[in-house]
């Protein structure tokens, strides 16, 4: 997670930042963080309208060409060619609904998150049913547990 924590500052969304990390048989196979697709403007260059605006967090997401931290993991690895079966994704934020559905089809088996953020029923539901475990890292006053 404190992984996660350095490469979330890449993250070139004006509104949050979050990043994810995939993990493999206790290697990092893959990271991604929120923003602007390749190729594309990043945000404090007015790359997306919604973060450059000033709506209120949570309305217009339909407007945010961001993608999400976990979105760019799974893309970077696909672009590599890199299996995520059986792999775990940290991420510095619960994930979303569509994001939710990405981890469970690119076979990922757990997810381990440090903030909860709109971590709706309906994903929670998901994951049960796909049978992919998903739980928030606890911290204690001395160290990380999970």
């Amino acid at each position: 997670m404190n992984i996660a924590r350095v490469i979330k500052t890449r993250g070139n969304c004006l509104r949050r930042q979050v990043a994810a990390v995939i993990v493999k048989d206790r290697r990092i196979i893959s990271t991604g963080y929120n923003g602007t697709p390749s190729g594309i403007r990043n945000c404090y260059e007015g790359g997306c309208p919604r973060c450059a605006s000033k709506v209120r967090s949570g309305r217009d997401l339909d407007q945010c060409i961001c993608a999400h931290a976990e979105e760019n993991a799974i893309i970077q690895a696909a672009n590599y060619g890199v299996a995520l079966r059986g792999a775990v994704l940290y991420c510095t934020d619960s994930p979303c609904l569509l994001c939710a559905k990405m981890i469970i089809s690119a076979g990922i088996k757990s997810v381990i998150y440090e903030k909860e953020y709109h971590y709706g029923a309906q994903v929670k539901a998901l994951f049960k049913e796909a049978k992919v475990i998903c739980r928030q890292l606890a911290r204690n006053t001395k160290h990380w547990r999970n």
